[in-house]
């Protein structure tokens, strides 16, 4: 099925006189440059083009495939780099060097690299898709080989032993053979038995994200700020310290010293669980700003793709997409090729629709085999000067359910996270109320909303400082904007690159904040005693609690300074 290039705009390209259906891949050109269909009207399809096209003149062949963009999945996916379609980063540089030459491809799994292969069926057991066959230990991550989504049937023969990807490792009676991979298309999300409510927080080790704004398993969340803001290192946070088993991330059109340091950085990172290294369990898709913008369109679909076969294992996975506004732009740039009618800024009518796509294809789920996994998305967004009111930015929020908003103010006063407590918001709380009932304590709920609400007041009373200063202020309300700066300073704020201080697990965060509340408590009882305020905002243990979350030996230092805290306030209460 051969056709002949009739236009060239950029990286979409008509072609002709040869038969298509929708999303099939073609190779176009002399080099055989990878596409794909993305409309048809007659006997002319139109096709976004994967590779730099440059060079193509219209008359040069065009093949059809007649398969769609697809993934290989199987052993050898975790450690591995890869573009936005598949195409293993470090194999093209043993090839070519540094840049990459068009027409290239390479396979996505290792054809040559065996794999130890231990059966978990036996002869005559009937199977269907997601059942799982056997198992191929990847690095300390146990690769669980499935019957491919729709394929079912009665083993008539399975091996054990050393494998390559393509080789048959069961037969089923109707003589179809399974092998170690699999191929999906990637705009296709994998089926599921069912979806499961999110109920189960992914616990990062942030406390702002953990204590004020969480995010369960399963759930989407959004990151979005300006340059400098601290995106890239909160993204590498969640992929180093939150409790799923697999991690996905995404670099959609950053810039190429950004995507390069993150390529030199994760293999340098241990895995806070195993001692290992974080790669181990990681898979990178590498799609810079220099690259092609159509790949960049595919690149977050192959990372959800990917993300899903895991989940279908039982896995819990988290995918970092760094950034969505980078493939919003890609999707504009196409649009405006094929010239469609522009929507708001410029970007396609259909912006809110692809990006729903994406973000509905995360989850907590029953899979097919009856086992349970999820995929969390966290999408980070890079709305120009900071601007949240720019389409992209808008259109998540309808979305997502959980807004971390990076400020750039934060990160110049030093401030980190810099996450606006006052912008961001989770709507998981009230599902994921009865697991911190259960596995933290029943008054957490209160803790929060009460911090919250501290903070709220602090926002309100800064209007006033700024005009007449905070010592005209009532005592009472003095006393408030110093439990806010307790809670910014103590709680809010973490260092990353502090070896205690980098991950606070939730029972530590609790009992941090329940300290800093039982302050306010004392403080504020103290008042209405008629204490002055100077002598209960300078008692030593108040200082002293801002030291303990550095402290290895938490719960012993802690507890000396709540004790020294019970007595400096009896002699204040003494005092009066």
């Amino acid at each position: 099925m051969k056709g002949t290039v009739y236009r060239i705009a950029g990286p979409v390209v008509t072609v002709i006189d040869v038969p298509t259906k929708m999303y099939d891949v073609v190779k176009v050109g002399k080099e055989g440059l990878m596409g794909e269909v993305i409309g048809i009207e007659g006997a002319k399809s139109t096709v976004q083009v994967y590779e730099d096209t440059s060079g193509i003149a219209p008359g040069e062949p065009v093949e059809n495939t007649s398969m769609s963009l697809s993934v290989e999945l199987g052993p050898g996916l975790l450690t591995s780099v890869y573009d936005g379609i598949q195409r293993p980063l470090p194999v093209l540089l043993e090839k070519m060097g540094d840049f990459i030459e068009r027409g290239v491809t390479a396979p996505g799994l290792d054809r040559e690299k065996k794999w130890e292969f231990k059966p978990a069926i036996t002869k005559g057991t009937k199977v269907a898709g997601g059942d799982v066959i056997g198992t191929v230990q990847e690095t300390h991550i146990e690769h669980r080989i499935m019957v491919p989504p729709n394929v079912a049937g009665v083993v008539d023969e399975i091996k054990s032993g050393s494998f390559t990807v393509t080789e048959c490792v069961c037969k089923l009676a109707d003589e179809t053979e399974l092998t170690l991979m699999q191929k999906w298309p990637v705009r296709e999300s994998r089926p599921v038995r069912k979806k499961l409510m999110p109920d189960t927080p992914l616990i990062t080790g942030q406390r702002i994200l953990d204590g004020l704004f969480p995010v369960a398993k399963g759930g989407t969340a959004a990151i979005p700020g300006p340059f400098g803001s601290g995106k890239t290192v909160t993204q590498q946070q969640l992929a180093k310290w939150s409790d799923t088993e697999i991690v996905i991330y995404i670099g959609c059109g950053e810039r190429g010293n950004e995507m390069a340091d993150v390529l030199n950085e994760f293999p340098e990172l241990d895995d806070p669980k195993t001692g290992e290294p974080l790669m181990e369990r990681t898979v990178l898709i590498a799609n810079t700003s220099n690259m092609p913008v159509a790949a960049r369109e595919a690149s977050v679909y192959t990372g959800i793709t990917i993300a899903e076969y895991f989940r279908d294992m039982g896995y819990d996975v988290s995918l970092m997409a760094d950034s969505t506004s980078r493939w919003a732009e890609a999707m504009r740039e196409i649009s405006s090729r094929l010239e469609e009618m522009p929507g708001e800024e410029g970007y396609p009518a259909y912006l809110a629709a692809r990006l729903s796509e994406f973000y509905e294809r995360a989850g907590s789920v029953e899979t097919l085999s009856g086992a349970k996994g999820s995929v969390t998305v966290i999408g980070a967004v890079s709305p120009p000067g900071g601007d949240f009111s720019e389409p992209v930015t808008q259109n998540t929020l309808r979305i997502v359910k959980v807004f971390w908003a990076l400020d750039s103010k934060l990160s110049q006063r030093r401030h980190f996270p810099s996450i606006n407590w006052l912008e961001s918001y989770s709507l998981y709380t009230d599902a994921l109320a009865d697991w911190y009932n259960e596995h933290i304590s029943p008054d957490w709920p209160l803790l929060r909303s009460d911090a919250m609400e501290i903070l709220q007041k602090e926002s309100e009373l800064q209007e006033i400082v700024q005009l007449v200063g905070s010592d005209a202020l009532p005592e009472d309300q003095q006393l408030t904007l110093e439990v806010a700066r307790m809670i910014r300073e103590y709680f809010l704020q973490q260092n990353a690159y502090h070896d205690v201080d980098t991950f606070c697990e939730m029972d530590k965060q609790y009992k941090l904040m329940k300290a800093i509340m039982k302050y306010s408590d004392l403080a504020n009882t103290a008042l209405e005693g008629g204490a002055e305020l100077e002598d209960i905002t300078s008692v030593k243990s108040k200082d002293d609690l801002s030291k303990v979350k550095f402290e290895k030996e938490f719960d012993e230092k802690l507890n000396i300074v709540l004790s020294a805290m019970d007595k400096e306030f009896d002699a204040i209460r003494g005092a009066v």
